[in-house]
């Protein structure tokens, strides 16, 4: 038998581990997914489960109803089952929910969660609360949202952080967003604690272990290659920072994109090296879509670069834990 060369051009394609799913996002598609089995359809989800269209549509195929807001519900489908989104939403909506007699399903992540509480502690302890985020964001909204209107001020940048003048004399306490770049978020601890020394941090930091593990992969594969690939959508806040990650450390080219079908070839036709990685809520399913679209014009070789091991799992909630859990797609 005779061998033969390859007439693509060679590619190593660097893979980050961790990528893709984080437990939240697992335990949330689960809810949705299990909820349909136990609860039959339509079950009705308040937001994006998760910020992937490919998810959404997939849940949208099997029975779930994306809306914005509860009042879009029809009256006659009020009984039905309604599911909160991972990223948490306000305190007013569970008791606009209560309020209507609905039936629902806390998909909030836990680590989410856990700063919902922490601003709860602050404002019991009277203290001036501060949240460092990006505005519009729907975790930055529900957070707020768990206090009275005025209660906490956002912090998107530095600037914000050196011009904040404080409301009050009481001592200023910062939460943040899970899904901040840790870079850019240190530099704002950073002013905050040089103009307030005092100020009260969280007992453990905020920014998720997953936001952190899939950063951190990045920064080790940038420097590798020529070029960047963040399997993710473009509201999704956790992939949107692993593309600006991979730009800040060196990458020529960095790229957040949703499906195989929007690569723009020009930025890679003449790489030999590429770095892939995806966002938290961008299933695996996609990640091989797009290496195998390179194995379409390159010789592929795919090399893993390993950061860190995630074993955390979140438990479902208390209505579903008695049906079997679907098999999560999990990354290398």
């Amino acid at each position: 038998m005779i061998a033969t060369v390859s007439d693509k051009p060679a590619l190593t394609v660097h893979l980050c581990a961790p990528r893709g799913f984080c437990a939240g996002v697992d335990r949330a598609i689960q809810i949705v997914e299990l909820a349909l089995e136990k609860y039959g359809s339509p079950v009705y989800v308040r937001h994006e489960i998760v910020h992937n269209k490919f998810v959404v549509d997939s849940l949208k195929d099997k029975g779930a109803i994306f809306v914005e807001e509860l009042e879009e519900i029809p009256s006659d489908d009020q009984d039905r089952p309604v599911i909160f989104s991972a990223h948490g939403v306000p305190k007013s909506v569970p008791e606009d929910a209560r309020a209507r007699n609905m039936f629902f399903l806390d998909a909030t992540c836990p680590l989410v969660s856990k700063v919902h509480k922490e601003a709860q502690i602050h404002e019991r302890r009277d203290r001036e609360i501060l949240l460092i985020g990006h505005t519009g964001h729907p975790e930055v909204i529900g957070t707020m949202g768990q206090l009275a209107e005025g209660t906490v001020t956002l912090i998107e940048t530095e600037d914000d952080a050196r011009n904040f003048i404080p409301k009050t004399d009481r001592q200023l306490a910062f939460i943040t967003q899970t899904t901040l770049s840790v870079d850019d978020t240190a530099g704002i601890v950073e002013v905050l604690r040089q103009r307030f020394p005092d100020i009260v941090a969280p007992h453990k930091e905020d920014i998720c272990y997953a936001t952190t593990n899939r950063q951190e992969a990045v920064k080790a594969v940038a420097p590798l290659v020529e070029a960047m690939i963040v399997v993710g959508a473009p509201n999704s806040s956790n992939s949107q920072r692993l593309r600006e990650v991979a730009e800040r450390s060196g990458c020529r080219v960095s790229s957040l994109i949703q499906r195989a079908s929007e690569i723009n070839w020009s930025d890679f036709d003449k790489i030999t090296t590429l770095g892939l990685t995806a966002g938290a809520s961008a299933p695996e399913t996609l990640v091989e879509e797009i290496i195998e679209a390179f194995r379409q014009r390159f010789d592929v070789t795919v090399e893993l670069v390993r950061t860190a091991n995630e074993t955390i799992s979140f438990n479902l909630p208390r209505e579903l834990r008695e049906y079997p859990s679907p098999t999560p797609t999990a990354a290398e």
